[in-house]
């Protein structure tokens, strides 16, 4: 039997030594990119002993592009976008913009051409998905205003990039790689022109047919009860719609993955996303391992300089614009630090146009070299700066517990109830207005907030008050849950929500607990963990007007005689 197998070959060592670092790098708390990376490198060219098929590696990383690619389409949700659109629409396009002279600039002085440096400043601009989730993730802060404005900034920058992709073969094409003369300014707008219309003509067919075709194909499949059968169309259509659309209308495979992910909705994402990951993950490692095989190591000793200027753009120059562009549209310092900290380091995105420009001949292989280096720089150092925003949180809670245990020594206010009560957690708009209408029924009640001027507000009117997070261990404690008979959750976070009545649950399974949601999916939640109810705003909104609305003199009932 042949044992020439460089296939097999480059799938044992790549993933076996990708295996070995990314769960060292995991180890020293980084992120296992980096292991990935640094595993490409051992098996690279520019590093002794083995070394793996470059042109396999370079034919398997293309898969991993169409499978990445199709993960942020999957992903992909204009609802999370539109709801932070004020804020994560301008600030990534400006963020971007900046990085993008910032790496022009460095390119300049390095005596490369304009193009050249726009291209590796649009590498620079972009952040990891994957180091961006999985830093906010592990803080829980994906479901805060600061976590939902990273995320949308996020889908922003996907968006350019994916123009971006569309556009860079059409640009390279009317400049002719830097080959010749100059050409004529309406040669290059008729390149670009007919470009456009062939990606117009690719995205008007997947909206009119491949809206419909691919969601009824998959529902088809999902019918027939074959967990297989169901992962192979998913890959079929991801890698199918890829190709089709390069070799049919010429634009990328990373488009064609991405519209085909984007089209699929609802309950049928979630399950093409669960069954497709770990054929993903693997392509994905591999498409790490071989962007860090074209890595030449030589560059950080034999220019220094740029690759530290490299470094400094992406984790410093973004960082500054970035917390410049939130603190100018009125958010607090603690939210533009996060996104400054999210937004410093770049992945997934920087090599796949670092790649493209080389292989279209507008980068310089030099430059690929940078993008990498500072991928690899920066995702060690994202840990750090996470790590020193966290230090500047802890002081603050410090400060904060310090600042109540001042005020605790003031009077508290009336005595907390120990048995027979409400429980209120929350007293803003909603929670003062409930805590009146409970008082006018005679109802013992005993008031949970964490804000300072909150809980001065309900001592001076009179209600027993503890201040603190009701989803912190120890503080509902206080509040006696044990002889409650009732809770009130009108604190507008669902997820919070669910940890304290899960909470309230354990301590006292008799009680009635209710809550507030703002979605059916933070009902569904706040049900799963223990609330006997959840009260819709928007629903119950309608449901008062429709009643307003019914007793106007048009439609009211006339009284029986």
């Amino acid at each position: 039997m042949p044992h020439d197998t460089p296939l097999i070959a480059l799938l044992t060592m790549g993933l076996g030594v990708a295996f070995l670092l990314g769960t060292l790098a995991q180890r020293l708390r980084m992120s296992p990119i980096v292991g990935y990376l640094v595993a490409g490198i051992l098996v690279g060219p520019f590093t002794p002993g083995f070394v793996a098929d470059m042109e396999l590696a370079m034919e398997v990383s293309e898969i991993g592009v169409i499978l990445l690619m199709f993960g942020v389409g999957l992903h992909f949700s204009i609802e999370d976008l539109l709801e932070v659109k004020t804020i994560a629409i301008p600030g990534a396009i400006a963020q971007i913009s900046l990085a993008t002279v910032l790496g022009w600039g460095l390119a300049w002085m390095m005596g490369w051409d304009t193009l050249q440096g726009i291209v590796l400043g649009l590498a620079l601009s972009t952040a990891s998905t994957v180091v961006l989730l999985r830093a906010m993730e592990a803080r829980r802060l994906l479901d805060t205003q600061r976590g939902r404005i990273a995320v949308g900034w996020l889908i922003v920058e996907d968006l350019v990039c994916v123009i971006v992709l569309v556009l860079l073969p059409a640009v390279a094409g009317a400049l002719g790689n830097g080959d010749g003369p100059p050409p004529a300014l309406g040669d290059v707008a008729m390149s670009l022109v007919i470009t456009l219309l062939k990606v117009t003509a690719f995205v008007v067919l997947m909206l009119l047919v491949g809206k419909r075709a691919i969601p009824w194909m998959l529902e088809k499949v999902a019918g027939l009860g074959s967990r297989e059968l169901f992962t192979l169309s998913v890959l079929a259509i991801a890698l199918g719609v890829a190709f089709g659309s390069a070799k049919l209308f010429g634009v990328s495979f990373a488009l064609g993955a991405f519209f085909a992910g984007m089209l699929l909705s609802g309950d049928l994402s979630h399950k093409a996303a669960s069954d497709s990951l770990p054929l993903r993950d693997a392509f994905a490692v591999l498409f790490f391992v071989s962007v860090g095989m074209l890595f030449d190591p030589h560059i950080l000793v034999e220019q220094p300089l740029p690759v530290l200027a490299t470094f400094l753009i992406i984790t410093l120059g973004k960082s500054v614009g970035a917390f410049a562009i939130v603190r100018l549209f009125g958010h607090p310092t603690s939210t533009a630090l996060t996104i400054s900290a999210s937004l410093a380091q770049i992945g997934e995105f920087a090599f796949i146009i670092a790649g493209l420009g080389v292989a279209l001949q507008i980068l310089p292989s030099e430059g690929r070299d940078l993008v990498l280096a500072g991928a690899l720089l920066s995702i060690c150092a994202n840990p750090l700066i996470f790590s020193l925003l966290d230090m500047r949180e802890k002081r603050l809670e410090k400060a904060a517990a310090d600042r109540v245990a001042a005020e605790e020594k003031a009077p508290p206010g009336p005595p907390l109830p120990e048995a027979g009560h409400a429980i209120l957690i929350g007293f803003g708009r909603v929670g003062g207005e409930i805590a009146r209408l409970l008082r006018a029924r005679q109802v013992p009640l005993l008031v949970i907030e964490d804000d300072a001027d909150l809980v001065k507000a309900a001592r001076a009117e009179g209600y027993p008050t503890i201040r603190g997070n009701a989803a912190a261990p120890g503080v509902l404690d206080e509040a006696s849950p044990a002889g409650a008979l009732l809770a009130i959750l009108a604190i507008p976070r669902a997820l919070e929500a669910g940890q304290v009545a899960e909470r309230l649950r354990a301590a006292n399974p008799g009680m009635t607990i209710l809550a507030r949601a703002h979605s059916d999916g933070e009902v569904r939640h706040l049900l799963r963990h223990g609330a006997d109810g959840a009260v819709l705003a928007e629903k119950e909104l309608a449901h008062s007007m429709a009643e307003m609305a019914l007793s106007a003199p048009p439609f009211r009932q006339p009284r029986p005689a």
